[in-house]
């Protein structure tokens, strides 16, 4: 009887954590109002989308220095950002990996990598990871698609850039780049929702 007990207490333990985690992982659907956040940028400065007044949108972008898909899709992250902040949709990258699970995602390599690439868009760090968690945010790269609305930030599109993950097939189908055009035309995007595909996040260990 103990030992049933046991073996019961064990699987509400398991099934409770499961479920908590597939809760935290949820995050933002298509059509939620995403809270504003408040992020330390490469340049040390603080930064929140509501500094952002003239914005029709955002383009938030979760992402890292060291996932071979990130830097694949790194050149399509800053030409998104030429094409579409002047549109009123700029680019926001946000880091939200552990450095003590990957050194080149610290900082300071943030930094590093910014000033290299020459990145026109800011690089937040997200170091509680409770945006990424909010966002529900599973792999780097991965998109969410902000409109700016009477009600507030609503999600217009979550998933890849495009699907071209290795950055080799001139054709390419874009994902994102048709849903902002949708958009600045008044009109919901075609596509709403598609599977991001690149490298997990790196979680702390006491998530």
């Amino acid at each position: 009887m103990k030992n049933n007990n046991l073996k019961l207490s064990a699987f509400l333990f398991f099934f409770l954590a499961v479920t908590s985690f597939s809760k935290a992982q949820k995050g933002y659907q298509v059509g939620d109002l995403a809270s504003d956040f408040n992020l330390k940028n490469v340049n040390e400065k603080m930064l929140s989308l509501e500094k952002y007044k003239q914005a029709k949108g955002f383009i938030i972008v979760f992402t890292c220095n060291h996932c071979p898909y990130a830097k694949a899709y790194e050149s399509r992250i800053m030409a998104l950002d030429v094409e579409y902040a002047a549109k009123g949709y700029p680019v926001i990258a946000i880091n939200p990996n552990d450095p003590k699970a990957y050194p080149e995602d610290s900082f300071e390599n943030m930094q590093k990598r910014a000033k290299e690439k020459q990145y026109t868009f800011p690089y937040l760090i997200d170091e509680t990871q409770s945006v990424a968690k909010a966002y529900g945010a599973r792999v780097t790269p991965h998109v969410y698609l902000l409109k700016k609305t009477d009600k507030g930030l609503e999600v217009a599109y979550i998933g890849a850039i495009d699907n071209d993950t290795e950055n080799v097939n001139p054709e390419r189908i874009a994902y994102v780049a048709p849903a902002i055009e949708a958009l600045l035309a008044d009109k919901s995007p075609g596509i709403v929702q598609t599977k991001a595909i690149g490298c997990s996040i790196k979680w702390k260990e006491s998530y």
